[in-house]
């Protein structure tokens, strides 16, 4: 799971980086509104930890521009040091999906963090579709127009990120952070498994998926 936490204040920051890596959870931090708004709409997170009281953009701003400008529903956890009932209001009303307020156990906080990640999946079908390919999230198996797909761990995640993010087109960066973190392979990493993608999904099939964005990046294109 990846949360990014827009916070001013550097201790909590601080904090938190930790508290996240231990529960396995990959966190990028903000210190204000306007460039934590552009990090959520370029690579959105799974959850979004947003603190009311930011710098330039407000949270309850960021939260607003967020839901009119992302192209899919980002989970929002609303943190704030006011525990007045209007104030939390405005916090839904604004967009949030849940609310926490100062001081906060770290405990709370991942628990929360983990149950928004799920919660936003409900309803959503358990198979990904894109033209003739569909994707069981449940168990991995791949098909295309009806035919079983085999596929290496890794590039069977590349395909996850790419439907998920279907019809967008995700950049170099994006998908490198997405399937490695911080801490990618020395070499370029993700030649190999586009390459090993394309051979099991386009290769024996008249129209490919998997296209090449030129100077932009890489998407799948329904081919029905």
């Amino acid at each position: 799971m990846r949360v990014l936490v827009i916070e001013d204040n550097q201790v909590l920051r601080d904090n938190l980086a930790p508290l996240l890596a231990t529960h396995g959870i990959q966190a990028d931090f903000a210190a204000d509104g306007l460039s934590g708004l552009q990090a959520a709409l370029v690579s959105p997170p799974d959850v979004l930890v947003l603190d009311v009281g930011l710098p330039g953009l407000d949270g309850l701003r960021v939260c607003e521009q967020l839901r009119a400008r992302s192209d899919r529903h980002i989970p929002v956890l609303m943190l704030t040091a006011r525990d007045a009932l209007e104030d939390t209001l405005a916090g839904f009303r604004s967009g949030a999906d849940d609310y926490l307020v100062k001081p906060f156990a770290g405990a709370e906080l991942v628990a929360r963090c983990l149950a928004l990640s799920q919660r936003h999946r409900l309803g959503t079908q358990h198979v990904l579709r894109v033209g003739s390919l569909s994707i069981d999230r449940r168990t991995h198996a791949v098909e295309r127009a009806g035919k079983p797909l085999v596929l290496p761990q890794t590039a069977l995640q590349l395909l996850l990120v790419l439907a998920e993010a279907w019809p967008r087109t995700l950049t170099r960066s994006e998908l490198v952070e997405r399937l490695w973190g911080e801490e990618p392979p020395e070499s370029d990493p993700l030649r190999t498994h586009l390459y090993t993608l394309r051979q099991v999904m386009d290769k024996p099939f008249a129209v490919p998926l998997l296209k090449t964005v030129h100077g932009v990046g890489f998407r799948l294109e329904a081919d029905q």
